[in-house]
């Protein structure tokens, strides 16, 4: 039998909720591009329910009892004396979230001699050290595109929410109790006829920039990987050989790209210096692509407008941390992938990468971004890298 650990962020402060704002969410059997949503054996929960805290469980304590494994599920991630850091050593998997990342540091990795197998519900999964995994001999999965769309939403809300200044105006008619029109406006433009650009066209990027292009905007990117020719003549895009050609270029930058050394603090002062004065950049990707000292300074100069993130380091972030008092900015605590509707998709999709682990069948190679091989539960291992 194996045990399992699940990281998950805290139960709302007022208690997990007895009832839900909507009786159903839209049954999605697809993304684009023809991947299937996940389809495992079964499941014990209600797509809708709030699954990703502590007493949400992933909706996996059934089906994982059921099968006579140990199951503990914490909130507390913070080393050294952590409920993570006591229960390791003897997992034989460990279960987290971009949102509330259980950070396996070469550490805690070598610390857990029988760990093989880390899941990562939802996409991305950096908070996992991948030589140290590798080395390990573990496998490394996560439920690709189960919230990319619910990502792409959420990045298309805050590039509105900032050139519409809505957040001054809401605070307006809510914390100041006030009716003051011109204060609220006198920030406030239209992203009609702006040029948008997008770093990244992935999944989530490629998303984007199909829900601006009825806005009327100029669409701009930049990836390594250049779209099809038709992609581009589709959705009017211009793309651009780098991040720095991109930025000088448009009003509106939403970041999309992965974290990696090339990425890391790639929005410094000089590249944010180069950007027109008075942009925007939205960033719902990981929060290290830009220097966070380099941004509160521009929203103080006015070289930026505004700066939207879904994305902070670390998270959670200390409560002095900048970001969370500098001027003209819309900040999420990194929700934007984990919508009610998102959760239903990255549960069923764990449960189907441990259905899957604990049989012996291969992993869909969508979901493995290290593999380990070796044997699981009853069978061997037999998996395709993923690209």
């Amino acid at each position: 039998m194996a045990k399992i650990l699940a990281v998950l962020y805290p139960d709302p402060v007022d208690g997990y909720p007895p009832d839900y704002a909507r009786d159903e969410i839209p049954a999605i059997t697809g993304y684009p591009g023809g991947q299937t949503t996940p389809t495992p054996q079964g499941l014990d929960f209600t797509p809708g329910q709030l699954l990703g805290s502590v007493s949400g469980e992933l909706g996996l304590r059934r089906f994982l009892e059921d099968r006579g494994d140990t199951y503990v599920v914490t909130s507390d991630k913070e080393p050294p004396e952590s409920t993570l850091d006591r229960e390791l050593p003897d997992s034989d998997v460990v279960i987290s979230q971009p949102f509330w990342p259980a950070y396996l540091t070469a550490e805690r990795i070598a610390a857990a001699p029988r760990l093989k197998l880390a899941i990562t519900a939802g996409i991305g999964s950096d908070h996992v050290d991948l030589p140290s995994a590798i080395a390990h001999g573990m496998t490394v999965a996560e439920v690709t595109f189960s919230n990319s769309i619910s990502v792409s939403e959420h990045a298309v809300m805050q590039i509105l929410i900032l050139v519409h200044n809505f957040v001054p105006a809401h605070d307006w008619v809510t914390g100041k109790k006030g009716w003051n029109i011109a204060d609220s406006v006198a920030r406030a433009y239209d992203i009609e006829g702006m040029d948008v650009g997008v770093l990244g066209s992935g999944r989530i990027g490629q998303a984007v920039l199909r829900r601006l292009k009825p806005f009327e905007v100029n669409l701009h990117y930049s990836d390594v990987h250049r779209l099809p020719r038709e992609v581009e003549e589709e959705l009017g895009l211009t793309w651009h050989p780098d991040a720095r050609s991109l930025a000088a270029s448009v009003d509106v930058l939403s970041i999309h790209a992965p974290l990696h050394p090339q990425t890391q603090n790639l929005f410094d002062e000089d590249m944010i210096g180069a950007m027109r004065r008075g942009s925007y950049i939205v960033n719902t990707a990981r929060a290290l692509i830009v220097d966070r000292d380099a941004v509160v300074a521009a929203l103080n100069s006015g070289q930026l407008a505004g700066y939207a993130g879904d994305v902070w380091y670390p998270q959670p972030p200390p409560p002095d941390h900048p970001w969370r008092t500098m001027p003209s900015e819309a900040m999420t605590p990194h929700v934007s992938g984990s919508t009610l509707s998102a959760q239903a998709r990255y549960a069923a999709g764990t449960r189907e990468i441990l259905e899957c682990w604990f049989d012996g069948r291969p992993i869909r190679s969508e979901y493995l971004i290290v593999d380990g091989g070796g044997l699981a539960g009853t069978g061997a291992r037999s998996y395709t890298v993923a690209g």
